[in-house]
């Protein structure tokens, strides 16, 4: 059996006539009664009943017929997966990002990836920006989304935003006439840290914002995501000091926010990839996830 027998199989099975088939195929109409009546033989079964006016499928043919597309769609599957390979369309796609990152954009692109790279497997880690970077750097991922800084000159760095801090509490409405009442108010609390060996400049950037504030925190629970600290904040287990862009993460959550405008300290959301690297899926990527953020600040 060849596959030519399988396509002219197919067009007779469609057409239920074999002149229309043998036009559509562009060959004359006994050779290709002559293959159908090969590929019979070969199978031992008639697969067409020509008997009456109109040629009808036999039961051996109908389920011939679903059998041999099955298998011409697989070999079409076959064939651009492979034509695919050396533009580095196929394969996997590592991208490593942290919990207190926009999640919703990460999605979105991630849907759009999947349309224009279908046989691209993609893979999501949930890891530290300082484990990220020596990722990064050994290429067991592709890209990295993490807070900067990122002391590294084997990777390319491309902002996506700036992110001021707020103090997370529970539900409940707080009022602070200055930063001088906040830091009053804060300074008797129980505080929930990222864990300082997990995200160590992070650590430090929160415990700089509380000095600012006047006081030394007590921190009596460290934790390594985003989700976990604000369920803690949430069952009255402390409080805490996140990124602003955190509030349209967990909207379902029983919580107050006090936002810190006019504290001058800021934290960085980039990209991190190989600066030597040349990868279709990769610059697209980088373009697609960086428009989402231009188009937000446009």
């Amino acid at each position: 059996m060849e596959l030519r027998h399988l396509l002219y199989f197919k067009m007779v099975a469609e057409e239920l006539h074999f002149r229309n088939a043998a036009r559509k195929l562009f060959i004359s109409q006994p050779p290709l009664s002559r293959q159908i009546r090969e590929l019979e033989e070969e199978l031992g079964t008639p697969l067409f009943d020509r008997s009456g006016k109109r040629v009808i499928l036999t039961p051996a043919g109908q389920y011939f017929k679903k059998e041999t597309e099955e298998i011409l769609t697989r070999l079409e599957e076959s064939r651009n997966r492979i034509k695919q390979i050396p533009k580095n369309l196929c394969g996997e796609f590592k991208i490593g990002y942290i919990s207190s990152t926009y999640h919703p954009v990460l999605m979105n692109t991630l849907k759009e990836m999947r349309n224009v790279f279908p046989f691209l497997s993609i893979k999501l880690y949930e890891v530290s920006s300082q484990q990220q970077i020596k990722a990064l750097e050994e290429g067991k991922l592709d890209i990295g989304i993490i807070r900067a800084p990122v002391a590294s000159v084997k990777l390319k760095i491309d902002t996506l935003y700036e992110d001021p801090f707020l103090v997370v509490l529970p539900e409940g409405k707080q009022e602070f006439r200055d930063l001088a009442a906040l830091g009053n108010y804060l300074s008797s609390k129980a505080f929930i840290f990222f864990n300082k060996d997990y995200a160590p400049l992070y650590h430090q950037k929160l415990l700089e914002i509380c000095s600012r504030l006047g006081f030394q925190p007590e921190i009596s629970h460290e934790a390594n995501t985003v989700h976990s600290i604000l369920r803690l904040v949430e069952s009255g287990a402390g409080i805490s000091i996140l990124p602003r862009s955190i509030k349209e993460h967990y909207p379902y959550l029983k919580l107050s926010y006090f936002e810190l405008k006019s504290l001058p300290i800021r934290t960085e959301v980039v990209l991190a990839y190989g600066n030597t690297r040349q990868d279709q899926a990769l610059d697209w990527f980088v373009r697609e996830y960086n428009s989402h953020f231009t188009k937000k600040q446009g």
